[in-house]
């Protein structure tokens, strides 16, 4: 399926002029005062793994690969990869660390996750946009340190890491943005 550039977003898959299919990373556009808007696609070759960056005019057509979205449950992490199980055929398939990425420590065990699968292979993985962890290490806050824009670091319960307010102490749960682990909220339990 043609897509014009500017509407590839992370996580499609696109197939490049050399035949290829490429996961995309990232893709930003740019709309310079002069010249032509352009877009950046950063992606990677799925066959491989090699990384990519490719600059296409905002206008350009791009190849979509069909991908079949289907929603599974996170199982567990062993030696050979992450396991996921479709809830409603049952049928389990294993994806490699690097499909996941750097979103990997926010797996959940039973956690829906939804798989992007092109011909039998998941290429791509989609967490919720928000997970709920428990602080486990902190720093007590200052006195005086009141003001609103002021974050000290704290460790969560999956071992990442991210900045929150001073009023969060040890054991106070928090929900964290899976995309990038930055604080959101204090958990409503």
């Amino acid at each position: 399926m043609r897509v014009i550039a500017s509407s590839v977003r992370k996580g499609n898959i696109i197939e490049h002029e050399d035949g290829q299919l490429y996961a995309v990373l990232s893709a930003e556009s740019f709309h310079p005062g002069k010249g032509t808007p352009t877009t950046q696609i950063d992606m990677r070759r799925l066959s491989d793994g090699v990384k990519t960056s490719v600059r296409y005019k905002t206008t350009e057509q791009v190849e979509r690969a069909f991908v079949e979205d289907t929603e599974f449950s996170f199982l567990y992490t062993d030696g050979d990869g992450n396991h996921f199980m479709n809830a409603e055929t049952y049928d389990q398939l294993n994806v490699p660390d690097d499909v996941i990425g750097s979103q990997k420590v926010f797996l959940q065990e039973g956690m829906k996750v939804i798989l992007s699968i092109f011909n039998g292979v998941a290429v791509g993985v989609q967490l919720p946009a928000r997970v709920t962890l428990e602080i486990v290490e902190t720093e007590p806050a200052m006195k005086g340190q009141t003001a609103s824009s002021s974050f000290k670091p704290a460790k969560l319960s999956n071992g990442a890491r991210t900045m929150v307010p001073p009023h969060i102490q040890v054991g106070t749960r928090v929900v964290v943005q899976t995309e990038d682990g930055s604080y959101v909220e204090r958990a409503k339990d």
